[in-house]
């Protein structure tokens, strides 16, 4: 901007640029409409009607101080004219909607917020405004795809994270500092890992194949992924293709962990970091090549049925319940049993559910649990989930694949034990 024109720019009286920009974006949002107006028998409006809207709320806000109620006044007559142009659009044609008239309504108010200074309030409405407005045809196609569980899966999960989490106290209590906060945060961040996965199993379901299934039912829960693929592999004569998919679920477990780890402990991502992710390289890439190899009968291979929802409230309370159990449980395996009854209630842990005893690892670590003991405890739990889930392989595939299947995971689950060489134990 050269220097006259910054002169000029000062020699305006000061609320000129506030209307320049009013009549700037409510014309954006006039022209916006009256593009849509050109299909339409009849429609409110356009790039006259919505900058005059914009500018009648910037004079009656900036006559508000003077007159307390002119504003609202105004706000007033203009929904009765829009009400107005309502009623004569439903006569004209059946299925009309409102949003030209809400656009409107949200001209009036842009000028009253250009008026009171909210400049980059009104400027980011405005963009959110014409998003909406464009995307009509793909919002809609979104809607029609989206079920009303979907909708009610991610409500829960925004009543989990956004509603519960803040109500509930963050400090300790009891002799075994059980923090309610925390213990909820724990719940809302496996939930959320969780429900990412299962989000997108439902978003590519009969389309990505076992691999897919096996990566994002990892991801979701590895255990349950196992169990899926193992029964699904009766009769489809793929062996290598379903025991390489059930290591490669195994595989993304690790990622899964490194991801908790490096949020709810810092320390212990150091420690178990670099171990976890060449387990998770390894599990991947080595299920892969396996799961690519021939198969002499080449049957179908299915993919992985929907996934049960993992946001279900009575869930996640349960989760929390065994959080704390398992909080308490370790208090009193080392105040009684020493180190190795931590290593003991890992090993038993990881045949269950692993992710209520990790977490508690995560938040015992370095106190009630020495650092070491506790990065030890994690590696052998997950180790020992690798072990109960090749049984599970074994159970419930057919010999040519469970046999396999359980030899890949207890090769893993081996692997799994290496950090207990280089942890410096107490």
């Amino acid at each position: 901007m050269g220097p006259r024109m910054s002169e000029l720019i000062s020699m305006a009286p000061p609320d000129a640029v506030k209307i320049l920009l009013t009549l700037f974006l409510c014309f954006l949002i006039g022209l916006e409409r009256e593009d849509r107006a050109a299909s339409a028998p009849y429609t409110f409006g356009g790039v006259r009607t919505f900058p005059l809207i914009g500018l009648l709320g910037y004079a009656l806000a900036l006559l508000s101080p003077l007159s307390p109620i002119a504003l609202a006044a105004g706000l007033l007559a203009v929904g009765a004219l829009l009400l107005l142009s309502f009623h004569h659009k439903l006569q004209t044609r059946a299925g009309a909607g409102v949003t030209t008239e809400v656009s409107a309504l949200l001209t009036y108010a842009l000028g009253a917020l250009i008026q009171r200074d909210f400049y980059w309030i009104a400027a980011t409405l405005v963009v959110l405004a014409l998003l909406l407005l464009e995307l009509k045809q793909a919002l809609e196609s979104l809607s029609r795809r989206v079920a009303g569980d979907e909708i009610l899966s991610f409500t829960k999960f925004l009543l989990l994270a956004a509603v519960i989490l803040p109500a509930v106290p963050n400090q300790d209590f009891t002799q075994f500092h059980l923090n309610p906060y925390k213990t909820w945060l724990v719940v809302v961040a496996v939930s959320g890992v969780s429900y990412g996965s299962y989000a997108l199993q439902r978003l590519v379901k009969g389309r990505g194949g076992v691999l897919t299934a096996a990566i994002l039912g990892g991801a979701y829960s590895s255990t349950v992924a196992t169990v899926t693929l193992a029964k699904k592999s009766r009769g489809a004569a793929r062996p290598h293709l379903y025991a390489g998919s059930i290591l490669m679920a195994s595989g993304v477990m690790y990622v899964r962990l490194l991801g908790l780890l490096w949020i709810f402990n810092a320390g212990m991502f150091r420690r178990l970091g670099p171990f976890f992710a060449a387990l998770a390289a390894a599990g991947l890439a080595f299920g892969a090549w396996w799961a690519r190899r021939a198969d002499p009968g080449g049957g179908a291979a299915q993919s992985d049925a929907a996934p049960k929802n993992p946001l279900e409230l009575d869930a996640a309370f349960l989760f929390a319940a065994l959080f704390l159990a398992i909080l308490v449980a370790t208090h009193l395996v080392v105040l009684y049993l020493g180190d190795a009854g931590v290593y003991g209630l890992a090993g038993l842990m990881g045949l269950t559910d692993v992710d209520p005893f990790i977490m508690g690892m995560t938040q015992t670590s370095g106190g009630a649990t020495p650092a070491s003991v506790a990065a030890a405890a994690v590696a052998v739990a997950a180790a020992s989930n690798n072990v109960a889930k090749g049984a599970y392989a074994w159970t419930f595939a057919e010999r040519e694949t469970g046999r396999p299947a359980l030899l890949l995971l207890l090769a893993l689950a081996v692997l799994g034990l290496a950090p207990l060489l280089t942890l410096s134990l107490r």
